[in-house]
């Protein structure tokens, strides 16, 4: 009889199953664990995770570690993803424009052109009228001055003859100002920068009624109106009011200084080398000819990014990472997938007032990447060591196969399967597929990109800065707390509380893991939020589970595959597996979610199959 555990080294988890194999190669199962994976998938750092997970399966199975013979790891491969911009046009603001800005609530309504003075000047309303008679001003309100103070020099300002148009405050007292005027004027507060605005310029505030957005100040031609525009400037200026665009409120100030420039950082080229082919294919086309390139040089046999370009820069920081992780040259990494997604990524507009974004167009690139020799060895040769200081005197590390093949073999055991079979292991950094006849042949792909990106994606479009937050975003149903005793979920549904909620998620949007409440910061809407994670997993998983089953269905018919099953740590997600039956509905399939071995649910597939291609190994005297 021997003891072996099963390890299957994830981008995310590491999952381990132990049992035993009597001299008949029988094989029982006495255990499972489930650890976090250590360092990169594939690389001597895995081995604390490694060690952590056999003990917990040892344990589960009620085996001493001194009585572990063999340990089974998965041929783990790395991917890295990155992401690299499309064409982006930024605009450079030299002491030229002003522009921005969207406070949560501004005050007044209406649109505001005058010349920007100070706050100060408004003590000497003669010399004021001296300096600008008769023309509109635009007020600067400094932060620190008080909202009755300020509407109180206004208004004292107003009755002497001295027009003001607007206002622009350094404090969150828009509406506290305008609810002291005279006169109701668009006023915006919040404003940051408040010292940087220039004086003395012409300038546009323009404040739209609740639930109204901006016309005037995001219209290229209302800038070209106010500012007296030719169609050269219109031009140029218009990636100023394409920024404005859905904003409720915005300034923009016009100085003489300069002029609003375009730049074009270029996105650049991929070369892709296949087998037998070769393609070059310009980032900036977008991702359906990126992976149309793919396909046709496939299998892709390397890719290079175009030098001195994002793209090339992304590409050379893939190798550089895995060759610096692996102990390789970086001439010795190779590329041997890649999945491109379009995608939108907030980028901050130069010289705005309280840092303004603008939504730029974006390719997400994720890269499998492998060297000219498995890194996984070295892997094997840290674990041997490892538990060996801990007590398995006697144990043997192999390497025991591919994960998509051993994945079949684990979800054979999910109750009602039978071959010829096909499983999709959702992963966090790859998609696998493989097929499995009815004579035992096994065919498998490995494809990049998966619940890492998927993270990734959300976290560059919601411009949250923050992947721990995108993660559970990814994860979890939202939910909007509409007052301190109810939430409305984002199916429409209400939950109501006994208790009050916490006073940090009344009126925010909220993810509802279950436990608790976890708020999203920024102003992003639900139906944003939901839309954004919901494409996110389309992009990603269906596209890639396409691509897989399309490469291991017999022609690449997806008509010749009958049953999926989902396998994976994203496999118990709750809204993936009904995206990808949906898609894969049209062809006739059935896609359901495994229950490996009955018990483990979609995990511990590879785990399980490592045990039991080693079983088989025993009973054909391979062992």
């Amino acid at each position: 009889m021997k003891n072996v555990v099963g390890v299957d080294i994830g981008n995310s988890t590491t999952e381990a199953s132990a049992a035993t194999i009597g001299s008949d190669a029988a094989v029982r199962f006495l255990g499972a664990a489930l650890a976090p994976t250590t360092g990169v998938k594939g690389t001597p750092r895995n081995v604390d995770g490694v060690a952590e997970v056999v003990d917990r399966a040892l344990r589960a199975a009620g085996v001493a570690i001194a009585d572990l013979d063999t340990v089974l790891l998965n041929e783990a491969t790395p991917v890295i993803s990155g992401m690299a911009m499309e064409t982006i046009t930024e605009t450079i603001i030299t002491e030229s424009t002003m522009i921005g800005h969207d406070p949560r609530t501004p005050g007044g309504r209406g649109l505001g052109v005058g010349t920007t003075v100070p706050y100060a000047s408004l003590d000497d309303p003669a010399a004021l009228s001296a300096q600008h008679p008769a023309e509109p001003v635009i007020v600067v309100v400094p932060k620190g001055v008080d909202f009755e103070v300020a509407a109180a020099a206004i208004n004292t300002a107003t009755r002497r003859g001295i027009v003001v148009a607007a206002a622009i405050l350094g404090n969150d007292d828009a509406v506290l100002v305008v609810n002291r005027l005279d006169t109701t004027i668009p006023v915006i507060d919040e404003v940051s920068r408040i010292d940087a605005v220039p004086l003395g310029m012409l300038a546009a505030v323009e404040v739209a009624g609740p639930g109204q957005s901006i016309r005037t100040l995001s219209n290229a031609y209302g800038l070209a109106t106010i500012f007296e525009l030719d169609a050269a400037a219109t031009k140029v200026v218009s990636p100023v009011a394409r920024a404005l665009t859905g904003n409720r409120s915005a300034v923009v100030v016009r100085t003489p200084a300069g002029d609003v420039a375009d730049r074009t950082i270029p996105a650049g080229s991929l070369e892709l080398h296949g087998e037998s082919r070769s393609a070059s294919v310009d980032v900036s086309r977008g991702a359906v000819e990126i992976m149309a390139a793919v396909e046709r040089v496939s299998p892709l046999a390397d890719v290079n990014g175009e030098s001195g370009t994002n793209t090339g820069g992304m590409i050379a920081n893939v190798r550089q990472s895995m060759a610096d992780l692996s102990d390789h040259a970086v001439t010795d990494v190779h590329i041997k997938d890649l999945l491109a997604v379009d995608t939108f990524v907030p980028q901050e507009v130069r010289g705005g007032v309280a840092g303004e974004v603008a939504l730029e167009n974006a390719v997400a690139l994720a890269a499998m990447v492998r060297t000219r020799e498995s890194g996984m060895q070295a892997v094997a040769t840290a674990v041997t060591e490892r538990l060996r200081a801990a007590g398995a005197d006697r144990v043997e590390v192999v390497v025991g196969g591919v994960e998509a093949e051993m994945a079949v073999l684990g979800a054979l055991t999910t109750p009602g399967t039978d071959k010829p079979l096909v499983v999709l292991d959702l992963g966090g950094g790859s998609t696998d597929a493989a097929v499995i006849a009815a004579d035992d042949s096994i065919d498998a792909v490995h494809l990049a990109g998966a619940g890492d990106l998927v993270t990734k994606l959300i976290d560059a479009e919601l411009g949250l800065d923050n992947l721990e937050l995108a993660e559970d975003i990814k994860r979890f149903p939202l939910g909007k707390a509409e007052s301190f005793f109810h939430v409305r979920l984002e199916n429409g549904t209400v939950q109501f509380f006994e208790k009050p909620l916490p006073a940090t998620a009344f009126a925010r949007v909220v993810t509802l893991d279950g436990a608790g409440m976890n708020p999203i910061p920024g102003r992003h809407s639900m139906e944003r939020i939901r839309m954004v994670r919901r494409t996110a997993k389309e992009r990603i998983f269906v596209v890639n589970a396409l691509r897989a089953l399309r490469a291991v269905a017999p022609g690449g018919d997806l008509r010749q595959i009958g049953f999926v099953v989902l396998l994976g740590g994203c496999a118990l997600d709750f809204e993936i597996p009904d995206q990808i039956a949906d898609a894969l509905a049209p062809y006739g399939i059935v896609c359901g979610t495994g229950n490996v071995r009955g018990t483990e649910g979609p995990r511990n597939a590879v785990a399980s199959g490592l045990v039991a291609a080693y079983a088989a190994k025993v009973a054909s005297g391979g062992v």
